[in-house]
């Protein structure tokens, strides 16, 4: 799938199965949460996504070596909107849902790495300012 093109807001949709088939792919445990992300279903450890799906693809949060090893196999850039990549990620190459041993091996990849990084914190909001009154 392409990326969105510039000005477009249509973001793709994934499929019921998509839906199920991730979910099967991400760990069951309590450090996990599945949540939506741009419209879609991703996966969270400590408060940083990890993995989640585009439409119909998988993408993963790897280091920049790995990111590089499965780009040599047919992987991508993710890039949500076109021109627009979000680093740190890559589309999974081939039909993830067909032979989901890789990408399995990718999503715990993902998970240790993203384990590894800093929780996020939530972001208190700056109490509203008050307009002088005239």
């Amino acid at each position: 799938m392409a990326p969105m093109e510039r000005g477009s807001m249509k973001m793709p949709r994934p499929s019921e199965e998509a839906k199920a088939a991730f979910s099967k792919l991400v760990a069951d445990e309590p450090a996990v949460t599945l949540k939506p992300m741009f419209g879609q279903l991703s996966a969270f450890v400590n408060g940083n996504m990890f993995c989640g799906i585009f439409g119909e693809e998988l993408m993963v949060r790897l280091p920049d070596a790995e990111i590089a090893a499965v780009k040599k196999q047919g992987g991508r850039d993710f890039e949500p909107m076109a021109g627009h990549k979000m680093g740190g990620y890559v589309i999974v190459p081939g039909d993830w849902r067909a032979k989901p041993a890789p990408a399995l091996a990718l999503v715990k990849k993902a998970l240790a790495h993203t384990r590894a990084m800093p929780a996020k914190t939530a972001k208190t909001k700056a109490p509203a300012k008050k307009t002088p009154k005239r």
